[in-house]
């Protein structure tokens, strides 16, 4: 009788595993065969933007036509020294650039500083906001992975002479204006809640919060975050200025938890309407649509629904498809990038010469589901088991895949819609870059 109870009990343990457990393999991309005639690059128009290395994040600013991004110059530090990837062979003292991209001419431009601001600046995720006092200016918000300046490598790679963290990760914030080929370094922001940022989200040049993707910088924990999904130690963080002049980097901050609970919640953008939050659990997979509760002891953040992809996926972005006629004719949605096998990682992160494929993801709400909730169907509390399936309420397709022989890594993928021609479909230029890609691409796709 005990043997049967225990081989009941195995079985039990076995059935509520497996699925997780399959999705998790499926995410690495463990199983994922190779790519034989790729039919998303033959006769797609795919382009190569010139000067647009290892550009992390991607911001489509509508009103001016042009994509904001931030950048490396040159390609080899990034697997020396690059935190969020666990790179700290050899602290960098780089100066990454802020760049300009046409969506027309496909140009890029990387804007000149106006001050002495030299550095070191190593990329990560971005925000770009208009100016509210200024039209025809942005605010760019950017991470900067900074080796700690009291952190150097002693004789041998195990040999420290610094017991600290090694990053002293912080917020750079800029501001440009439209048309220019310069930017201002406004102020620098760092604070010890903001320890391994990711990506930003910008309410106005006193309001952002920041998602810290990881608990840990490095060590046993850094690599149990990597891949368990129970370990959700990551946090978003809110973030007031009271001062945009401050020249200290810690000076006129409050800071405090607006998030936690996820599995390494990494990518942020902004969502449908003004408030709408989408964040990512990169390694999980999943897309959550949240939105900002305001509270008088800080701005918290409140899930509302969750989207599962299936592969890794990092920063998130919103199209509004503006030659819409009708809500059947819609084709606005989320477009989310990531890689083919993140399971390659482990041993990819520290070689140049590496392929790491990509896939880019379009999801869009089903307008037969959303056409029963209109009418009354399904309209009460969502528990988590409707959070999780969304009851068939989105439909997702892939949108785009390369095996790394175009682009290698994707972590943020936009679409710039194309002016639609008679009997040809709605098309857009999807855009896609990664933190390793030596150049981001464009590529026309069938939306």
């Amino acid at each position: 009788m005990g043997s049967f109870l225990n081989i009941a009990i195995l079985a039990v343990l076995a059935a509520m595993l497996a699925g997780p457990l399959y999705r998790q393999v499926n995410l690495l991309g463990v199983l994922r065969k190779p790519i034989e005639n790729n039919p998303y690059i033959e006769g797609h128009n795919l382009i190569k933007i010139e000067d647009t290395m290892q550009c992390e994040d991607l911001h489509y600013h509508a009103p001016a036509n042009k994509l904001f991004t931030a950048c490396e110059d040159s390609v080899l530090p990034r697997f020396e020294w690059f935190p969020p990837m666990k790179a700290f062979k050899k602290p960098s003292l780089a100066t990454g650039s802020i760049h300009v991209i046409d969506p027309t001419t496909m140009k890029s431009t990387r804007l000149m500083f106006e001050d002495d601001f030299s550095g070191p600046f190593i990329t990560h995720g971005i925000d770009v906001l208009e100016d509210p006092e200024r039209p025809d200016s942005v605010y760019i918000f950017a991470v900067n992975h900074a080796p700690h300046p009291a952190y150097r490598p002693g004789r041998s790679d195990r040999e420290w002479d610094w017991d600290g963290p090694k990053a002293r990760s912080q917020i750079e914030l800029f501001h440009h204006v439209l048309g220019a080929t310069t930017v201002k370094h406004v102020r620098s922001i760092r604070h010890p809640l903001i320890k391994t940022p990711n990506d930003i989200y910008a309410e106005s040049p006193y309001s952002f919060f920041v998602t810290n993707d990881h608990g840990y910088r490095d060590g046993v924990r850094r690599a149990i975050e990597d891949i368990v999904p129970m370990a959700k130690w990551s946090s978003t963080i809110h973030v007031r200025l009271d001062e945009l002049q401050a020249v200290d980097a810690e000076a006129a901050i409050d800071a405090s938890v607006a998030l936690t609970g996820l599995f390494n919640n990494n990518g942020f953008g902004h969502g449908k309407a003004a408030d709408d939050m989408l964040i990512t659990s990169a390694q999980g997979g999943m897309l959550y649509l949240a939105q900002p509760v305001r509270d008088q002891d800080g701005d918290t953040i409140s899930v509302k629904e969750e989207i599962p992809l299936d592969s890794s996926i990092d920063n998130p972005t919103y199209f509004t498809d503006v030659y819409r006629t009708s809500e059947a004719d819609d084709a606005s949605g989320f477009v989310l990038a990531g890689l083919r096998r993140a399971v390659d990682m482990v041993t990819h992160h520290t070689d140049p010469t590496a392929k790491d494929g990509v896939m880019v993801w379009y999801t869009r709400p089903n307008t037969t589901a959303s056409k029963h909730e209109s009418e009354g169907e399904g309209e009460h509390e969502k528990n988590d088991d409707e959070k999780s399936s969304n009851n068939g309420r989105y439909e997702t397709r892939l949108l785009f895949e390369d095996d790394g022989t175009h682009i290698r890594t994707a972590a943020t993928a936009v679409l710039v819609p194309i002016p639609p021609q008679p009997e040809q479909g709605k098309k857009a230029w999807l855009f896609v870059t990664g933190f390793f890609s030596e150049s981001m691409i464009a590529v026309q796709v069938d939306l």
